[in-house]
């Protein structure tokens, strides 16, 4: 969506070529237009948040490559064009790479040329303004007080290290448990610090075979190795200045681990098949649902890689020692499910909540969540019972099988099970099912 109005800021120090542009750019009455005749009045101005700047290369207080790097000094988004009298190719490439979006010649085209490039701009600011309300939405997905649910002592002091991780670029080491949220807490850091509007990148380093670790990190060259087509990045660029998270870090393979330590110190790699050396920024989160000090003593980890990732450490408790956020976290999973797919909210019974209580809960945080969401498929009172509270997929055929219906009120079941699922979506339904729209009305009568 762009805005109805379009802040530009002209800064030209002659007079008349002043007054030629702000006249071109006001026949488009979409454009708010402001001039200044030198650097610093337009430095003194950048307040009201102009979308576009034009300046003039040669300024009475500064020529245009010291005002376009004042400009980006105070993190000003605004695009920036360059207006010159020469059409210097060099001095053009040099201020787009600091910067600045164009650069134009001061000649008889340069009212199409700066529509073309204002045009260019606003297409930009839509895509930009879409970006941010995502980035903005993703953000409140993962604000700390969403990813950690739970008053027990355990959580508050994993709450207090989370915060402090976003506060700064240390190495985060989260360990814990298979289920109990370590990607959630990763992304919460991430998404809360200052790096949230940059990309995060998640990799699972038990899911990579050993000979395409280091392809997969650093990037190849086309024609590397065979089946290369074509050149690519590695996750260290394409995280850039974000996160880069590593799941399961004592999977990596043996023989990678010296190149992933100097990585690191050295913060640069180097292409396979190439080399050029690039540099690296992003902030590294490492996760593990072992002891890694303990795989370390085995031989199974670098010693020298294990102290340079360990950082700042942050363990997340299993539920089973969480008891008293059980019935919080229930009800978490409760409120998100009914509000995202838009049905009247549930509680928990007593004997349900009981039932949850007396589990040990194996799959932790995300056994219990999928819990949650099968009784609510399930379940069709107004509360969740104790008989909707399933721990495994068994579990359902066996209270089916228990209750020895017949053929035809055991498919009646399931299909209950999947029109509850899917918000009675009959059509859709149908398909999941291998069945026509006129089964399911026949079932749903018989």
């Amino acid at each position: 969506m762009q805005k109805d109005h379009f802040r530009i800021f002209v800064v030209e120090d002659n007079e008349w070529y002043n007054r030629l542009l702000v006249h071109y750019l006001t026949l488009d009455p979409e454009f708010e237009v402001s001039s200044f005749y030198n650097g610093g009045d337009l430095l003194k101005n950048l307040h009201d948040s102009p979308d576009v700047i034009t300046i003039d290369y040669r300024l009475p207080d500064m020529n245009g490559r010291d005002l376009l790097r004042k400009i980006r000094e105070k993190d000003d988004p605004a695009e920036v064009i360059v207006i010159s009298e020469q059409e210097d190719i060099q001095t053009a490439l040099d201020l787009m790479k600091e910067g600045a979006f164009e650069y134009l010649v001061k000649n008889d085209e340069i009212q199409a040329r700066l529509n073309h490039a204002i045009g260019k701009i606003r297409q930009n600011a839509g895509l930009k303004t879409r970006i941010r309300a995502l980035e903005k939405e993703v953000g409140a997905r993962y604000g700390f007080e969403q990813v950690v649910t739970g008053k027990s002592p355990a959580m508050a002091r994993v709450l207090e290290l989370m915060k402090k991780a976003a506060d700064n670029n240390i190495t985060v080491t989260i360990t814990g448990d298979t289920g109990t949220g370590k990607e959630m807490v990763a992304k919460a850091i991430h998404y809360n610090s200052r790096r949230r509007d940059k990309p995060f990148v998640a990799v699972n380093m038990s899911a990579i075979p050993p000979e395409l670790f280091e392809s997969e990190f650093f990037g190849h060259e086309k024609g590397a190795y065979t089946g290369a087509i074509a050149r690519r990045k590695g996750k260290f660029e394409e995280a850039g200045d974000g996160t880069l998270f590593l799941d399961e870090i004592l999977d990596t393979d043996i023989n990678f681990q010296p190149k992933l330590l100097r990585a690191l110190q050295e913060h640069e790699i180097t292409r396979v098949g190439s080399n050029e050396v690039v540099k690296i920024n992003c902030r590294l989160i490492v996760a593990s649902n072992r002891n890694l000090q303990k795989e370390v003593d085995k031989g199974n980890f670098r010693e020298d890689l294990y102290y340079r990732l360990f950082g700042l450490p942050i363990d997340l408790p299993p539920l089973r020692e969480r008891g008293g956020d059980i019935p919080l976290l229930a009800n978490h999973f409760i409120d998100g499910y009914c509000h995202e797919n838009k049905v009247t909210l549930k509680m928990l019974s007593p004997e349900a909540l009981n039932r949850l209580l007396s589990y040990s809960w194996p799959g932790n945080v995300r056994e219990l969540k999928s819990v949650i969401e099968l009784a609510l498929i399930l379940g069709t009172g107004p509360a969740i019972e104790a008989g909707d509270i399933l721990f495994s997929r068994s579990d359902i055929l066996n209270d089916m099988v228990s209750e020895e219906m017949t053929l035809r009120n055991y498919n009646k079941k399931i299909l209950d099970i999947y029109l509850n699922k899917y918000q009675h979506n009959i059509p859709f339904v149908a398909r999941k099912l291998g069945i026509s729209q006129a089964t399911v009305y026949r079932m749903m009568k018989g």
